[in-house]
């Protein structure tokens, strides 16, 4: 009978480690999921390289609870297609660089990739300026100033840059 009791006594025990355990990891796993969704990320250049997160939300713009759950849910959606769209691009990018290093480069297949690559490009700041203006309705007029800011690496030229020296000699070269 003694036995029979330790047994049990052990088996409640155990059992109320493993739901301990089993609670601990819930919560464990729902703090690292709201964690992320606040450090949802998208590099914009903005103020020395800080990134547009829930967390730069908060923090920068201000916002409150109610804006924050109305990023989330916008971001939700944006964020894996944004994230697909960008490693598609990448993989074409990846993909004509090698092309690009054959001895006899495929024209045909460099022109269908650029033509890929552009079309999920214009995809992307479609969806962007979505997610964009999405954000804006729920932001006051000065914090919508400073998600302009935030965001407008974003849609800036992507354009190649010439070192100030090198246009000094082309504009002397095109006299």
């Amino acid at each position: 009978m003694i036995r029979k009791n330790q047994i049990l006594t052990w088996m409640v025990v155990l059992l109320a480690i493993t739901n301990a355990a089993t609670i601990g990891t819930i919560l464990y796993h729902n703090y690292q999921e709201k964690k992320q969704e606040e450090n949802i990320t998208i590099n914009t250049g903005y103020s020395g390289g800080n990134m547009l997160n829930g967390r730069f939300l908060k923090q920068n713009l201000g916002f409150n609870n109610d804006q924050m759950n109305a990023f989330r849910q916008v971001n939700r959606v944006f964020r894996p297609f944004a994230m697909e769209l960008t490693n598609k691009i990448d993989s074409f990018k990846n993909d004509m660089f090698i092309e690009l290093q054959k001895s006899v480069p495929d024209t045909g297949r460099l022109n269908s990739m650029s033509e890929q690559i552009g079309d999920l490009h214009g995809t992307l700041k479609y969806e962007t300026y979505k997610f964009y203006l999405n954000i804006k309705k729920v932001c006051s007029p000065e914090q919508a100033e400073e998600l302009k800011k935030a965001f407008q690496p974003l849609f800036k030229t992507e354009a190649f840059t010439i070192p100030f020296n090198h246009r000094k000699q082309e504009g002397l070269n095109r006299k």
